[in-house]
């Protein structure tokens, strides 16, 4: 059930993607993830040699740490195969 509801949810980012943006294009990624080197470096390898622009802020008491990735892509199927990817990473909150 899950795997069904994200696909619906690609597919609609898909076209909403298409609808709004004229293609290659920069694209602005928003992240929460616990506050975890590990977690956080996962997510910086994702977006490595892509020439990414990444900036990080950690929450007020340092439990979490916001990311926010802004990247020049060809297609919105680059935008959705990175968020799958990011998607991987446990505790990843993509707003």
């Amino acid at each position: 059930m899950e795997k069904e509801k994200s696909e619906e949810f690609y597919s609609r980012l898909k076209e909403q993607l298409l609808d709004s943006t004229k293609w290659p294009s920069n694209y602005l990624y928003k992240f929460i993830v616990p506050t975890d080197e590990e977690r956080i470096g996962q997510i910086n390898n994702i977006f490595n040699n892509t020439g990414a622009v990444i900036e990080s802020k950690k929450s007020k008491k340092g439990t979490y740490t916001s990311i926010s990735i802004t990247v020049h892509l060809d297609s919105p199927d680059e935008v959705i195969a990175k968020y799958k990817e990011v998607s991987e990473v446990e505790g990843v909150i993509s707003l």
